[in-house]
């Protein structure tokens, strides 16, 4: 994949494309040493590369913990508070990563996360759900589903982590993270275990049947390709006979037949993103369905943009929104 001098970005967005395009493509993402080598890969918390990902805010105490999942399986999960708040009880955000449920780390996140978790007050939670095709759908979700009732009861019940609030907790994750808290909301409202306050899905995909106009107008967009696509969700939904159907809930919540009752949602799309369509149309049916939503595209900006904010026009602002999205519903008593 090449990124052409017709997109419409800046020139320091289309810099950083090329050179993520070099990185990694989809057809070098078939072996198992290639997406392992991948899925290791973060950039480092110092300078240069703050440049374009941001700092890590020194006032972010980062730990580590985990959870048992419902197999058994423990499944680790990073966690960033801020500092001076030991002692008190926060509220929780969890956080998917994404990376197309193939590949992506919790590392690779720690200027996101602790930047929200610094700005909003919160403790968040980045959960390491396992990946495909190791691990198909839907085991990711139930990861994250399980993740959200262990921190709903884990505040109270667990010295890892305790001092977190086990109610009203938040929902979040980037593209294929997106499409988990999605997911895991839906899963909640309908067999409870955790109250969910709000989501913020993250340029998320909704829809594994990628038949949203945007992904054939930005089939060969910069980050994100379609190709991209079709090797990821040919990885998290495998080919066997008992494979998810792509219209499945658990992998297109776009298509649950009710959307009523879910909480508070920001959805945040790219305009040069395949997933763009998707997530404004999963925006537009959660409204319909009477759910309090907030949408914003961001001009002239890929997929992934949030975790590049400094090579962006409007990576800031998009993290602020975020910031301030989260903090209005996880500490409504303090910003409300």
């Amino acid at each position: 994949m090449t990124v052409s001098d017709s997109w419409d970005m800046p020139l320091r967005t289309k810099l950083l494309a090329r050179a993520l395009s070099r990185s990694r493509s989809s057809e070098r993402m078939q072996t198992a040493d290639e997406i392992a080598r991948s899925r290791a890969w973060f950039a480092p918390t110092r300078l240069p590369y703050t440049w374009v990902t941001g700092a890590v805010p020194d006032g972010v105490a980062i730990g580590a913990t985990s959870f048992r999942a419902r197999d058994g399986h423990e499944v680790a999960v990073r966690t960033y508070r801020p500092r001076g708040t030991e002692g008190e009880v926060l509220p929780a955000m969890l956080w998917f990563h994404g990376g197309g449920w193939v590949l992506g780390n919790t590392r690779g996140y720690d200027p996101l996360c602790a930047w929200v978790a610094d700005r909003a007050r919160v403790a968040v939670l980045n959960v390491d759900y396992r990946l495909a095709p190791e691990h198909r759908a839907p085991r990711a979700a139930h990861d994250c589903v399980d993740a959200a009732r262990w921190a709903a009861s884990a505040g109270t019940t667990e010295g890892s982590l305790s001092g977190i609030r086990p109610t009203g907790l938040g929902l979040a994750g980037d593209s294929a993270g997106g499409n988990l808290a999605a997911v895991t909301a839906q899963v909640l409202r309908a067999e409870g275990g955790a109250d969910i306050a709000y989501e913020a899905l993250v340029y998320p995909a909704v829809d594994a049947t990628m038949s949203s106009p945007s992904v054939a107008q930005h089939a060969q967009a910069p980050i994100l390709t379609r190709s991209d696509m079709d090797m990821f969700l040919g990885h998290y939904l495998g080919t066997e006979d008992d494979a998810l159907d792509p219209l499945d809930p658990l992998v297109s919540p776009l298509h649950a037949k009710d959307l009523a009752g879910l909480p508070p949602t920001l959805v945040q799309t790219a305009d040069l993103d395949p997933l763009r369509d998707e997530g404004a149309a999963y925006a537009e049916a959660l409204r319909d369905a009477g759910v309090d939503v907030r949408h914003t595209n961001y001009p002239r900006v890929p997929h992934g943009f949030m975790s590049f904010p400094g090579a962006t026009r409007v990576g800031g602002a998009a993290r602020s929104e975020l910031v301030e999205w989260v903090a209005r519903h996880a500490r409504p008593e303090v910003v409300g």
